[in-house]
Formats: structure tokens, sequence, C-alpha cells
């Protein structure tokens, strides 16, 4: 048994360094540690791939379902649009965004909130003449708080609620959370909007425009192709290759007083037609040598290139499980595959050009692309990215609206009044939802984060596997010599203050699988009620505010916020205090020890 202990030890010990490493996907660690263990001997073949098909896994895949349908019933969109009157003042305009992203992300994923409700802010942002980074970073902490408040709005309840029904026999309803989650969310809302948004102010200094983010105008040209010209009689294609070669690309065409930015690849370059190339000052002249052209001048060629008809740019920004993250951008190949052109990536607010086909992506990474404007959302969504910039409601959206909605409000009703448990009830919306084609067969699992769902899948045998070598014991024992000469509350405010700063540099529900047996361990040895500290983990596990990898929320307002890696902790740690300090109360009057 002491050797099963210090192998999943060790294979713990192992993920969270790779988390904090984060050379690969936490996913993909998760699964490869799983299978460590199965072939080593601590988890049971039988048990290897018992944690896709637990109820926690299933509850978190229909939730991010049903957050893609109320998406889709145009819901969401109309919500975000009632705040247009409060962006007079600062207060009014953090108060109300941040006021509905804790609200949707009380019953929707919280990241799924916060992405539609980020290209209403950047824009009411530029209206209001205010920095984004004033909004976004409050914005995001209150679509965090938000998930406190239900058994639904974030992973962690979930988890907790679910190992609480394993230990207990009896799991946290949909609505035990809101006594104490809605108490943090409530202050932590007030605190943000009235005082929090100040200590950003100096933060992030992200643009709202993309010609304004990016200055393409410095970096578009327009040239000629002189009689002579290496290129004439080339393809498209040919000519967009060599220009490549150069750190440059040809991103549209003038040609008899008619714009394009898109060609059938096997068309011939013709004597005088009019090239707009988008590279940095380095660059520019060794392609217009290359290709043999004569510079007409920069003049104008902003204006040719956004605004060709039917074609312009969007903004869009890389999202956790992106197809982009990770890889180069010259691997992307983005003009023959999606038929659109990169014309610059900006990455904490600082704006990438220069030798741009080596630049790796990251998640929060905020891509300027130009394409067709029908095709460009579609394109956005294939990437797996995250448009900023608002949509229209859709026709038919009220009928869709009060049928989604009163789908959604019946399963939450049928598992608060424990007519059915909460998967199951989740379960049966989901396939109400595909039966009203509100989310179509061919979109059902888009919604998903798969990564979540695979690291939920292989982190639960493991969590178990903890418990069943003894493992949870020996660490236990660690915690228990430090508070066992304290009182009570303290330990549980321990536990409360250690599971948050895990929570920082690690994902939530990975803190949550991990840091609940050790909880009801703890309380067990000090003959105390286990709901507080299960209560407090699943709080703590959720309150990731000092990083922007604490959570994915921080990622990706990281780009369009202009924010950097130390930014998070000027309003992140006051606020955590502040959890604390509300929570710890709270969590003792609604759960006494």
């Amino acid at each position: 048994m002491i050797i099963d202990q210090i192998v999943i030890l060790t294979i713990l010990a192992a993920i969270f360094a790779l988390f904090l490493w984060g050379r690969w996907r936490y996913d993909v660690v998760a699964f490869a540690a799983l299978l460590i263990a199965v072939v080593v001997g601590v988890v049971a073949p039988g048990d290897a791939f018992s944690g896709f098909s637990h109820p926690a896994t299933v509850t978190v895949a229909t939730v991010l379902i049903l957050s893609r349908a109320l998406t889709n019933s145009g819901v969401t969109d109309l919500i975000a649009r009632a705040i247009s009157p409060a962006t007079r003042r600062t207060v009014t305009h953090l108060g109300a965004l941040s006021g509905i992203a804790a609200v949707m992300s009380s019953f929707m994923n919280n990241v799924g909130a916060l992405a539609l409700l980020m290209p209403v802010a950047i824009r009411s942002a530029k209206q209001s003449e205010r920095p984004a980074s004033i909004i976004l970073m409050p914005m995001s902490f209150a679509s965090i708080l938000g998930g406190l408040v239900t058994l639904i709005g974030t992973p962690p309840n979930i988890i907790i609620a679910t190992y609480r029904g394993q230990v207990t026999g009896t799991p946290f309803k949909m609505f035990d959370f809101l006594p104490v989650g809605g108490t943090i969310a409530l202050v932590g809302c007030v605190f943000v909007v009235a005082i929090g948004w100040r200590l950003t102010a100096s933060a992030g200094r992200a643009k709202t425009a993309p010609e304004d983010l990016f200055q393409i105008d410095d970096y578009v040209t327009q040239a000629r192709v002189p009689r002579g010209a290496k290129i004439v009689g080339m393809t498209f294609a040919e000519a967009e290759q060599l220009a490549s070669r150069n750190d440059a690309q040809i991103v549209g065409l003038t040609r008899r007083g008619r714009r394009y930015t898109s060609l059938p690849k096997r068309v011939p370059i013709a004597v005088s037609d009019r090239l707009i190339i988008e590279a940095g000052p380095e660059e520019i002249d060794k392609v217009i040598t290359a290709l043999g052209l004569k510079i007409v001048g920069t003049e104008g060629a902003k204006s040719a290139l956004l605004h060709a008809e039917g074609s312009g740019p969007l903004e869009a920004v890389v999202q956790s499980g992106s197809r982009l993250e990770g890889r180069t951008v010259e691997s992307m190949r983005f003009p023959s595959r999606y038929g659109v052109h990169l014309l610059a990536v900006s990455r904490q607010g600082r704006p990438f050009r220069d030798h741009l086909n080596a630049l790796r992506f990251r998640v929060g990474d905020v891509l300027l692309l130009h394409g067709d404007l029908d095709q460009l959302p579609e394109v956005i969504s294939t990437l797996g990215c995250l448009p900023l910039a608002e949509r229209g409601l859709q026709f038919g959206a009220g009928q869709r609206i009060a049928v989604s909605v009163a789908i959604y409000g019946t399963a939450i009703a049928a598992s608060a009044m424990n007519l059915l448990p909460l998967q199951v009830a989740l379960g049966l919306a989901v396939v109400a939802m595909v039966i009203t084609n509100i989310v179509p067969v061919r979109d059902l699992y888009e919604g998903i984060d798969w990564p979540v769902i695979v690291l939920l899948g292989a982190m639960i045998p493991i969590g178990g596997a903890l418990e069943s070598t003894g493992a949870t014991d020996v660490i236990v024992n660690v915690i228990y010599e430090l508070v066992r000469n304290i009182p009570a509350v303290f330990a549980l405010i321990l536990m409360f203050v250690f599971t948050m700063t895990l929570s920082d540099i690690l994902n939530n529900a990975a803190t949550a699988v991990v840091m609940a047996p050790i909880a009801v361990a703890v309380a067990d040895r000090l003959s105390v009620n286990s709901d507080p500290f299960l209560m407090a983990v699943a709080v703590g596990a959720s309150c990731a505010f000092l990083t922007p990898i604490g959570h994915q929320n921080n990622a990706l307002i990281m780009g369009p916020g202009g924010y950097k890696f130390g930014d998070y902790w000027r309003l992140g740690l006051p606020l955590e205090i502040l959890i604390v300090a509300v929570g710890t109360p709270a969590i003792l009057m609604v759960w006494p020890l």
C-alpha cells in the first residue's frame, strides 16, 4: 500500500507540474496520467473510464449544450442589448454589464456568458470613449462570481455536490449554494463595480477598433504590376506563395477599377493590376523587389483593403481548445484553407506583424482577419475562436426565446423539486432543444468544451485512486498536524485559502476533484460537520482571480483588454481577501460546524 501511495502522489505531483508548465494542454496531461495510473496498477482497468459516465461529467456536458441553446435562441443577445441606456456613466456601465454577466452565469456556463457579452462590452466601451480594460476585467470576474450561485453555475459546484452524494447519500441540491454563493457574488460584484475597476484603470490599454488596435495603415501598401514584372502570368496562388516566402501576403487586388479580396487561385496576374500587400517596414522592400512591382503608395491602401465590396476586417480572440492554440501562423495556411487573410495578431495589447509566419498562437491572442464578411463568422467558428463583434438578432427570435427559456426552466424546476435527478432533467432538456431545432443535430456537440470533459473523465478515477490507496490520508495527516490545536474555524479558513490558491494556478475542476476528499477527511478528523468544508472548497475552486491561467474567462479577456500577467492581482487579490472575509461567516451561518 505504501508503494501505491507513493506512485499516485507522484502521478498527482507530475500532473500539477505539467499543468503549471503549460507545454501540453491539461486534458492531454490528465488523460495520459490516467493511462499511466492504469498501467502501474493504482487504477483498476475496469474503472479507467468510469469518470466519463460519472454524473458530474454528464451534468457539465449537458449544461454546456444548454448554454449553447440559449445562445442560439437569442435570449442572451436580447438581455445584452438592455444595457445600452446605462453606458453614460462608468459605474452604471460596469454595473449593468457585470450584473447581467453574474445573472447569466448562474444558469449557464460562465465562459459562454462572457463570450456573448464581450462584443457588447467592447462596442459600448468604444461608444462611451472608455478603455476596454476598465470594463472587461470586472465583467469577467462578475461572470465567475455568478457561477457560485447555483449548482449548475460552475463545474466545481457540480463536482462537490456529486461527491457529497457519494459520501453522505444526499448531494447538494440546485439552490443549496444560493445563500453562500449569492452573498459572495453580490458583495463581490458591488466591490468590482464601485471600487475594483479603479484598480485596473491603469492596466491594459487596448483600443477597441481594428484600425486603432493594429494601425494597419502603416503595414499596407499598394503596388502596380508593370510590364515585364516577374509575376506577370503567374497564378494568384503562385504569387501568394512567393510573397509568403518574403514574410508578406497579398491581401487584395484591383483590376480595371474593381476591387477583389480573393480570386480563383488559377487566375493569372496581369499587367496594370494593383496588388494590396501587407508587410512590415523591413519586408516591404524585399517583396516588392522579389515580385518586380512598382510601389503606388500607402495612401488609400487601407481604405481599399477594409472597404472592398462585400469584404472587411473582423477581430476574433483565440479560446482554449481552439485549433489554433499552439500552432504557428504559417502552418495554418489561412488563404488556401479558409479563404481569409490574417492581417495581424495582438498579444496583451501589443500588435505583431513582422515575421508573423513564425508566431505561435496562444489563448487570448486577438486576430485581425480579413475576407468575405458573409463567410468570416463561419471561419472564426471553425477555428474555435470568439468573434469580437455583435451578432444581429435572428429571425423568429421571440418564439425561440420563449421555448428555450420554458424548456430550461422546466428542467431546473424538476431537479429543484426532486422530481428527477439533475443529469436526467438536463438530458431531457437537451433532447427537447434538439426536437424544437433550437440546437440542430449537426451542432449538438459544438457547444461542449471537450477538454474540460476529458479532464473530468480522467481526473475522477485518479481522485478515486487517491482515496483507495490511502494517499488522501497521508495528505490529511499533514494538514491535521497543522490544525489540530487550533479552532476548527481556522482550519476551515485554511482549506478555503489553500483551495483558492491552488485554483489560481490549476484548472478549477481538477482542483475540486482533488480537494473534495481531503476536505471531508479533515472535517472527520476534527469531528465537525463536513458540509462547510465542502462549501469552502466549492467556492475556493471557482474563485481564481490572481492569474490569467486560473480560469478560461481570465485568459479570454487578456488580449482584448491589453492586460499583462501581473495586472490580474491588482483587482484579484483584494477581491479574494474580501471573498474569504465574507464567505467564511456566510458558510458558518448556513452550514454550521
